[in-house]
């Protein structure tokens, strides 16, 4: 990796903390219950070449993935959003409902984390699902638990984002080495070389962990090539159990910024468990983040070292909500013209999550970066 100073990192992390302001974000879209295991989000916001923004996401009402549709509906749609005001109101304009996003013998268990991505040509919209009709690998058959699927991700791509209901949905990535079985929560970029860059989380066939992997289409190609599952693994002490990379920022070159290489900050969940344990009575209290209730962390990278990376939330999570569970996590961010907005979810005080955002403008982000 190369040479960043301390001072670089420090704006960096202030430029974080700017933008994922916990008091300041307000609530963008509902669950459609305010409820424990309710939530919307996992999804991303995009700006067409007319100014227009879309919003994907998913509703998720209460279930358990680790004992399957007996214990609840879990993610039941796919929702896309547009806002023609510049981010002021967004209106639902298309969704897809679980029998929607199912093909040949693939059921659909549960809806997860979806991007959307613009290319000079076309609309691709990238979901991963939880479904039937991908098998166990052979010796394991019997750690898959009934009513349980596998983790893959679908992609669907159209002229303009109003066809993409009525286009077909292929399969993208697979997972099928048992330490990567589960792939989801899609994440797509595009590099200074105008590489598309598929960043996804990964989890091993016995559900104990989470960690992101990489795939890259080279410009010019049509297929995902280059594939590291290893690429951003899980760290070793706040996210020692959880390492999920929701977003990517390529930081504005400016001030400080304006002349040195390229850098990328990456945003990521992470946890100390795959679930809540209890904690030691006369022990510090904080959120601990754990499956489906994870806190939020930082890291970076250059253009130039990228796919290696660097944590700055080293020692503990940068990014905690003030209410609920703590949980925040499933950062996206959009530069614009104006500045740059953060959409998350974040835990609330009846324990539901909803996607809130926080617009930071372009002349505090050039005062940070200055």
């Amino acid at each position: 990796m190369q040479n960043i100073t301390k001072q670089a990192k420090d704006k960096l992390i202030r430029l974080s903390h700017a933008l994922i302001d916990q008091k300041k974000a307000k609530v963008l879209i509902r669950p459609m219950k305010n409820l424990s295991g309710f939530w919307f989000g996992a999804g991303n916001m995009v700006e067409d070449n007319k100014g227009n923004f879309y919003l994907s996401g998913r509703y998720r009402n209460y279930g358990d993935s680790r004992t399957g549709l007996y214990a609840g509906e879990r993610g039941v749609e796919l929702a896309i959003f547009k806002s023609e005001d510049r981010g002021e109101s967004f209106k639902k304009i298309l969704f897809f409902r679980k029998e929607d996003l199912s093909y040949r013998d693939r059921r659909v268990f549960s809806i997860e984390g979806s991007c959307l991505h613009f290319t000079e040509e076309e609309v691709e919209l990238y979901v991963s699902t939880e479904k039937s009709g991908i098998p166990y690998p052979e010796g394991l058959e019997e750690f898959k638990k009934p009513g349980t699927g596998v983790w893959s991700i679908d992609i669907i791509k159209a002229k303009s984002i109003e066809e993409l209901k009525s286009s077909k949905i292929k399969s993208l990535l697979d997972g099928e080495d048992p330490q990567y079985l589960h792939l989801k929560d899609p994440v797509v970029f595009k590099n200074t070389q105008g590489d598309t860059v598929l960043i996804f989380c990964t989890n091993p066939f016995t559900w104990a962990s989470s960690n992101s992997g990489l795939a890259i289409r080279l410009k010019g190609s049509s297929d995902f090539k280059r594939f590291n599952y290893t690429f951003f693994s899980r760290g070793f002490t706040w996210d020692v159990a959880i390492s999920r990379i929701t977003g990517v920022l390529n930081v504005p070159k400016k001030g400080f910024f304006a002349d040195m290489p390229s850098l990328y900050l990456f945003f990521y969940d992470g946890g100390e468990s795959m679930r809540k344990y209890d904690e030691h009575p006369h022990a510090i209290k904080r959120p601990r983040g754990y499956s489906c209730e994870e806190i939020g962390g930082l890291a970076f990278s250059t253009e130039k070292d990228f796919p290696e990376i660097e944590r700055l939330s080293g020692n503990l999570s940068f990014f905690i909500s003030p209410f609920g569970t703590g949980c925040s996590r499933y950062v996206k961010t959009l530069q614009t013209e104006e500045g740059i907005f953060a959409t998350w979810q974040q835990s609330q005080k009846d324990l539901s999550q909803p996607l809130v955002v926080h617009f930071l403008g372009k002349d505090k982000v050039e005062e940070i970066l200055a």
